[in-house]
């Protein structure tokens, strides 16, 4: 089994919120589910083993460098942590639905360390835009 998040799914958000994960990762958030603002305009999904990998070198920056200060504050602020209920759901705040600008159809994407939740349409604009640059790379684009 690969190691990491990946695949597509589409789950709807009912009325409340309340998105379902994937039944094939919820082993993986039982202990809890970090939501993060994340580029794009999407949510990040990541378990509090992967978010402390991701945040640490926001919360260990430097107090005095100005921008990193700004970065810290934003991210981390605009973090929330969820347990899944007994059927795998977890509650997208307001705050949350807005900056992702969440409609009910909604796509989670596996990106490895993480899980990323977009509004289906905001998805599939983004994907139709990275679709050229996919099929034909950067040459070194992911050259180690």
């Amino acid at each position: 089994m690969p190691k990491g998040f990946y695949g597509t799914y589409t789950p709807r958000m009912d009325d409340k919120g309340r998105v379902t994960l994937p039944a094939k990762y919820r082993e993986s958030f039982k202990n809890g589910v970090m939501l993060v603002r994340g580029q794009d305009h999407c949510i990040y999904l990541f378990t509090p083993e992967g978010f402390e990998e991701f945040a640490e070198s926001a919360i260990n920056a430097s107090i005095t460098d100005e921008r990193a200060r700004g970065y810290q504050r934003y991210m981390l602020a605009n973090t929330d942590e969820q347990r899944p209920d007994a059927q795998g759901r977890i509650t997208i705040t307001p705050r949350m639905r807005e900056y992702a600008r969440l409609t009910k159809d909604l796509v989670i994407t596996g990106i490895g360390l993480r899980m990323e939740l977009w509004d289906a349409d905001e998805w599939a604009t983004y994907e139709a835009e990275q679709e050229a640059a996919y099929a034909a790379p950067e040459r070194g684009l992911l050259d180690s």
